[in-house]
């Protein structure tokens, strides 16, 4: 699963810490899921996408693989 999370928190002028703060994980929480190594929760993306004011949809893509 690819994700925009880093080009999201660049827009709003976010660090990982500041989101992570703002949605309730750790910093690495968010290091990872930018990494694709972590696929974050339905609560999780959720929340993400309500930080950015956008869809889920428009944050995370499926991979073909997936």
């Amino acid at each position: 699963m690819e994700n925009t999370i880093k080009v999201e928190r660049a827009k709003l002028n976010l660090t990982q810490q500041d989101l992570a703060d703002l949605v309730g994980v750790s910093r690495q929480t968010i290091n990872s899921i930018e990494a694709e190594r972590y696929i974050p929760s339905t609560t999780l993306s959720l929340k993400i996408s309500k930080i950015f004011k956008t869809t889920v949809n428009e944050i995370f893509k499926l991979d073909e693989d997936d």
